[in-house]
């Protein structure tokens, strides 16, 4: 089989992103070609872009960026026979080892030896279009986390409002992480209420749309109390900020009880998809005896955490990182269940060709398009008959 020509949208360093032809060889023995169609833009990819790295991870030579992607199988290599031309898919990128202990128990998203490339094709059904495929990765972010936080079951919820208590989820960030969090949750589990908090208030009136269910509440901030310098002692920053987030906890559990028919004292769940300090600060402050809080935005490596508020009440602290094997198929699972319909055709506020791809990192960038309307998912759609790789 002979190589297919390719259109590709090319990172070479920090803000330079170029339009090239590629030349996309034959697939060989197990592998899938696939015209990309949706490709979601990320945070780590706005790193890349702005900054030539992300983290550890800097461009030594031309790549072309994007993981949240769906598109269409174009040719098969040999001893493929779970996919065939013309069928859609999701792609799952990250190659583990399959041998670890990690992988053989499923959870081959932390294996020691995980590479970054396109290992697994996922079939979408029909009723998934191509913007909702691009939203499987983030999707099963979502609810990798949400099974890592082992949500309060039916009956457990049914004992708290027995004793005149309520059961309530409180999610940080009114992103596409967040917003697809508190969707998910809204259509899959039993919480009693749900709280989305975020400092934009634009964004926060996307979720209000979504018709879910949701108390938005604005994270406040008081004029009469204002940061210290920054250089101030340690010890007074440190003092200011957590007595701040503490303040934004009794807001945020008030905001609870307003639609909460049982009485909230904390958040069973937290769900921090930021990563900012202040919001994991007062996460673990609304959270109730007994509570868990998900830490899902990467932000901050080193923060300053009221441990001993946690340790008192045994609120339990998780990460996430990317997806276990159970994530993808319970992702499109939901996605074709119709659930989340208005989360995805809301969440995906810009849609760009690829010929648009500069501007389309500048809109994500930026989190406002030249009209003021609030950017949250920037998808750039590939030529249908081209491998965009």
């Amino acid at each position: 089989m002979a190589s297919t020509p390719a259109t590709a949208l090319v990172l070479h360093g920090a803000k330079d992103l170029r339009i090239e032809k590629r030349s996309v060889p034959a697939p060989s023995d197990g592998e899938v070609q696939v015209a990309i169609q949706a490709t979601g833009i990320c945070g780590s990819d706005l790193h890349y872009y702005g900054h030539g790295r992300n983290g550890d991870f800097v461009v030594r030579e031309p790549m072309c960026l994007g993981h949240e992607s769906a598109g269409t199988v174009t040719a098969v290599g040999p001893g493929v026979s779970s996919l065939k031309v013309g069928d859609r898919v999701a792609l799952e990128v990250g190659l583990p080892c399959r041998k670890c202990a990690l992988c053989q128990t499923g959870r081959y998203n932390i294996c020691k030896k995980m590479q970054f490339r396109t290992d697994m094709c996922h079939v979408l059904p029909a009723s998934v279009n191509d913007a909702a495929g691009a939203l499987v990765e983030p999707l099963a972010v979502t609810l990798h986390a949400i099974r890592r936080s082992h949500p309060p079951t039916a009956d457990e919820v049914a004992a708290a409002k027995a004793a005149g208590e309520g059961t309530s989820a409180l999610v940080f960030g009114a992103g596409a992480i967040g917003l697809l969090t508190a969707s998910a949750l809204a259509v899959s589990q039993n919480f009693s209420s749900i709280v989305v908090a975020d400092i934009d208030a634009s964004r926060l009136k996307i979720a209000d749309s979504l018709g879910l269910g949701f108390k938005t509440t604005l994270i406040p901030r008081d004029p009469s109390n204002p940061p210290p310098a920054k250089d101030a002692p340690h010890a007074e920053q440190t003092a200011w900020a957590l007595e701040t987030a503490q303040r934004t906890a009794s807001t945020l559990t008030e905001a609870a009880n307003s639609i909460d028919s049982n009485e909230v004292t904390g958040f069973s769940r937290v769900y921090d998809c930021t990563g900012v300090p202040a919001c994991v600060q007062a996460g673990i402050y609304a959270s109730s005896p007994g509570g868990v809080v998900v830490q899902i935005g990467m932000g901050n490596p080193i923060q300053t955490v009221p441990v001993g508020a946690a340790a008192l009440r045994e609120v339990d602290l998780i990460g996430t990182f990317r997806y276990d094997g159970h994530s993808y198929p319970a992702a499109i699972e939901l996605l074709a269940s119709g659930k989340l319909a208005s989360t995805v055709e809301k969440t995906v506020t810009h849609r760009l060709p690829l010929e648009e791809g500069e501007r389309a990192f500048t809109l994500a960038g930026k989190g406002i398009d030249e009209q003021g309307h609030p950017v949250v998912k920037v998808i750039i759609e590939g030529p249908r008959e081209t491998a965009n790789l």
